[in-house]
């Protein structure tokens, strides 16, 4: 899942990105609301953080007030130090999902993620499942017939974006925005070699119809 985060304490935000990574998130940090809102709107992100307090616009009420008014239905958690219920209304009003009173921990950050995450248009929950093939967004835990399948962080989360989506033919691009950082270094066969990855692991060990399929042409997708 590709989240975007924008804070201007750069500390902090090198700290939060930091963290997420390690949970196998790929996240863009931007420092200045400018800047934040320009990827905000560029680019299609699984999750928006945004500090409430910005520099080169009045707030991130604004970054949340544009990406709403261009339709967009990303999950949106709003970081703040003003603690007032007004504060915290009017940003709920505006379009934000969440609200995070700074300081806060990092576990209650990833446990905030984790459950806007949960909440997609379809209700899946926290545990996908594609046929025999499940995979729990929380413990991060995948099996296929009850057997557990050990993955890098990156095949994880190529997976779970795949999971949720079933059906769907999903483009290289798309999952280049999805999963991994801009500052990733991805070569041409990226996707090709960590599809190549999943299949070695979900589809080959077991008998039946293979569930990564190929749309030459347009992409992947993932079910029966």
């Amino acid at each position: 899942m590709r989240i975007l985060l924008v804070e201007d304490d750069v500390k902090i935000a090198n700290a939060i990105k930091k963290g997420l990574e390690q949970e196998s998130y790929a996240v863009d940090a931007e420092y200045d609301g400018a800047d934040g809102m320009d990827a905000a709107l560029a680019f299609d992100y699984d999750i928006l953080i945004l500090d409430r307090m910005l520099p080169g616009i009045e707030d991130g009420l604004e970054i949340c007030k544009a990406v709403r008014k261009a339709g967009k239905k990303t999950p949106i958690l709003m970081l703040t130090a003003k603690d007032k219920v007004v504060d915290r209304v009017r940003g709920l009003n505006t379009g934000a999902d969440d609200y995070l009173i700074k300081p806060f921990s990092f576990d209650e950050l990833l446990a905030r993620i984790k459950a806007l995450l949960r909440r997609p248009k379809n209700h899946l929950g926290n545990v996908l499942t594609v046929s025999d093939l499940t995979l729990d967004t929380v413990k991060q835990i995948v099996k296929r017939n009850d057997r557990l399948i050990e993955l890098s962080p990156t095949e994880f989360s190529l997976l779970e974006y795949l999971m949720r989506n079933p059906g769907q033919i999903i483009s290289k691009d798309k999952m280049i925005e999805h999963v991994w950082n801009f500052d990733a270094d991805i070569l041409p066969n990226t996707v090709e070699v960590y599809v190549g990855y999943l299949r070695n692991k979900i589809d080959k060990p077991f008998k039946g119809r293979k569930l990564i399929q190929t749309a030459r042409g347009f992409g992947y997708r993932i079910g029966e």
